[in-house]
């Protein structure tokens, strides 16, 4: 049964050291992220499922301690999924985490996550709303006590400078987003439509939606930390516990 869940963005520029001279424009952004990990921690679940969109190749689930890297980035740093977040010789073989779950590695690696069991699932973008729906209550049956990291942006049209220039239907759509992560609102969430978040760039559709499966039934209530647009980009923190 899902206990509790964090909702974090997923930019690589959440990482320091690939945002560069940039970083502290998102310093609000990385100790909202902290506070929410923070809440998973309280929950005490049995087991820490991540889930973020992910291309082609990053698809799929991702054993605790699956590698990922920044290096695509231009920045020499390795990353591994639970443990302390930091590459080891005996990080197991297989494919490389998605970006996505490579920031929530990190994220974990800063607050050196050891509370639970931590495993990783990569969506596509295309993943229909059911399926969505359906992977995320097997999430939930998993353990006695689950708990969520959510990675995922949502509009990246707020302005003329962001990266798919600005959609008049941007502001509206990241608005309705905040509402129902921040309300734990599990049916405005299953009832996002995939054409208009796709249109508008918005990463987080796909796992939003496994999140709506897995609290189903669950009582959660939300409350959201974070939301801002910097580089045109919706990003939001929120929890629910």
């Amino acid at each position: 049964m899902l206990v509790a869940a964090a909702v974090c963005p997923c930019p690589p520029l959440l990482v320091p050291d690939v945002a560069a001279g940039a970083a502290p424009e998102l310093d609000a952004a990385r100790a909202a992220c902290t506070d929410a990990l923070g809440v998973l921690a309280a929950a005490r679940p049995d087991l820490l499922v991540v889930v973020g969109p992910a291309g082609e190749s990053g698809r799929g689930p991702h054993p605790e301690g699956a590698r990922g890297s920044f290096r695509g980035f231009g920045v020499d740093l390795d990353v591994r999924l639970g443990g302390n977040g930091t590459e080891s010789t005996s990080v197991p073989s297989g494919p490389v985490l998605p970006p996505s779950l490579a920031v929530a590695a990190w994220l974990l690696g800063r607050t050196d996550w050891s509370h639970a069991p931590v495993e990783g699932l990569g969506v596509g973008e295309p993943l229909a709303a059911e399926r969505c729906i359906e992977a995320g209550e097997q999430i939930a049956a998993r353990a006695r006590r689950v708990a969520l990291l959510v990675m995922g942006d949502s509009s990246a049209c707020r302005t003329l400078k962001a990266p798919g220039y600005l959609d008049e239907r941007a502001a509206g759509f990241d608005a309705e987003v905040a509402r129902a992560l921040g309300t734990a609102d599990v049916a405005a969430l299953k009832a996002l439509d995939a054409e208009p978040a796709y249109e508008l760039k918005a990463s987080g559709r796909a796992p939003w939606q496994v999140l709506a499966g897995a609290a189903q039934g669950a009582g959660l209530t939300g409350t959201l930390l974070y939301e801002d647009a910097p580089y045109g980009v919706g990003y939001m923190v929120a929890t629910w516990s």
